[in-house]
């Protein structure tokens, strides 16, 4: 453990005994003693201690410099849903490399203008609405976009609604509208904070409700802020809301994977819609077919006014984000020229990739082949929470799934028991047949007791049989403690 020396002289004062390294590092450990002492941890996050490298990926499957097997059931945070290293996509990265991997985005390139006709085009044939694409590098960048249109066109209005358990990025602006306070305690807020609304989180109803017979009980308790000023977002006598917009994600992602009952949306939109609020979709998480649709708002039969998407539109290869907008909130004398702007927002690599991944998913029947292979995956899911009832809920929609891991109530939050089952996974030695596997997983939900699962949308039947049997095994050995 020579490469830590340097570390703990610098930890107990001594700065000249580290110095950065010009050249590359093989050792592991020298590796992690270097991000220790050179790399910001605000960028990451640590689930593991010492934190976990890896060296190679490919389809489901990450490898590390030991040559063992991970079978990644996270997927990037869903950024990669068409699989690790797919070679179409790969291909199609190589092929702009070579003619245009770089222009100012004050010019024009074909890929941009392809690609925002194609998802145009695409919400247009779903929704039957007009409106125009705007292109930004990340997902919260995107949303960060999004609120300058919702400003703008509500003549400048700050105040949101956003969910419980919502999550639409760590900027200034994209954190006001995300639930966790965790992520503005130390930077104050950038305008106003959201109002959060509880979502329809059936497993845990904040208001005690059973989904087969609540009534939706919870959109009328929505729909009571507007029955007097009093309460506190409504005027009646001219008929208008302070509050300018719902930011809403059809399925939570950070949250847990939780799935909404049939007809909230469609009962939310309409009490949205009578008082001019506008619906903006976040789709970063649950885009390109994670749901099963191509949007996931889709499933709930309601039209959004604005869309916002990122991570899988490149699967990850390059960043790029973006969002659709109905025409009147977007048009050219609506939100002008130079409205929002970055150096490198439709870039390119990244609209190549992204004209390449529809191309793919229209050629590709990923609706049913993502609703099948999904039902598959939750039944296995389902036999695993017969057999454990520390697994108080499986559920989800398409690919994305989720496992909520509780105490043997089968409904009390249990934290310590998913924290293991992921050290479980990461050590690599889970035994199916005559192989050794890792098993990759993130974790979620309002009390981090969630597992939620992305496979990649290209998983087969073989590799879920896979994933249930290292579930099985790392459910098994977390029990054990």
């Amino acid at each position: 453990m020579n490469d830590v020396a340097p570390l703990r002289q610098f930890l107990a004062g001594d700065e000249s005994a580290v110095a950065p390294r010009s050249q590359p590092i093989d050792d592991e450990a020298a590796l992690l003693a270097d991000e220790a002492l050179w790399c910001s941890h605000g960028d990451t996050v640590h689930y593991v201690d010492p934190p976990k490298l890896f060296e190679r990926c490919h389809g489901s499957f990450m490898y590390d410099a030991a040559g063992r097997t991970y079978l990644d059931l996270q997927m990037w945070y869903s950024a990669v849903n068409f699989g690790y290293r797919n070679e179409r996509l790969n291909e199609a990265v190589r092929r702009q490399l070579d003619v245009l991997p770089q222009v100012a985005s004050q010019y024009l390139h074909r890929e941009k203008i392809e690609l925002a006709r194609t998802i145009a085009v695409g919400v247009q044939d779903r929704f039957g609405l007009k409106g125009r694409v705007h292109f930004n590098v990340g997902g919260a960048q995107a949303v960060e976009d999004s609120l300058k249109i919702v400003r703008n066109a509500s003549g400048g209005k700050s105040l949101m609604f956003a969910f419980e358990g919502g999550y639409h990025g760590r900027t200034l602006g994209a954190s006001s509208i995300t639930s966790s306070y965790r992520y503005r305690r130390r930077y104050g807020h950038f305008g106003d904070r959201a109002q959060f609304v509880p979502f329809p989180y059936c497993f845990r109803c904040p208001y005690g409700k059973q989904r087969q017979d609540c009534g939706l009980y919870c959109v009328d308790q929505f729909t009571r802020l507007f029955d007097s000023e009093y309460y506190g977002v409504w005027d009646p006598k001219v008929g208008q809301a302070e509050y300018a917009a719902f930011y809403i994600e059809p399925i939570q992602g950070t949250g847990g994977y939780v799935v909404p009952p049939p007809g909230y949306f469609e009962k939310l939109k309409a009490v949205l819609e009578a008082r001019k609020i506008l619906l903006v979709d976040d789709e970063i998480q649950m885009g390109f077919y994670r749901a099963g649709r191509l949007w996931a708002i889709e499933n709930f039969n309601v039209k959004p006014d604005i869309i916002v998407f990122g991570k899988a539109l490149t699967n990850g290869l390059n960043p790029l984000s973006g969002l659709w907008a109905r025409e009147a909130l977007i048009d050219p004398a609506t939100f002008p020229v130079g409205s929002t702007h970055s150096t490198f927002n439709a870039n390119p690599m990244g609209t190549a990739v992204g004209l390449e991944t529809l191309r793919l998913c229209d050629e590709k029947d990923y609706e049913t082949l993502t609703f099948a292979k999904g039902a598959y995956f939750l039944a296995g899911l389902r036999e695993l929470k017969r057999k454990y009832p520390e697994i108080g809920d499986v559920d989800g929609m398409g690919l994305a799934l989720r496992m909520e891991m509780c105490g043997a109530d089968g409904f009390t939050p249990d934290k310590a028991l998913v924290d293991r089952m992921v050290d479980e996974g990461m050590k690599g030695d889970l035994q199916v047949g005559d192989r050794r596997y890792g098993l990759v997983l993130d974790i979620g939900g309002y009390y981090k007791n969630v597992v939620t699962l992305a496979p990649s949308l290209e998983i087969t039947r073989e590799e879920i049989d896979l994933a249930i049997a290292l579930l099985d095994q790392v459910v098994a050995r977390a029990l054990r403690r």
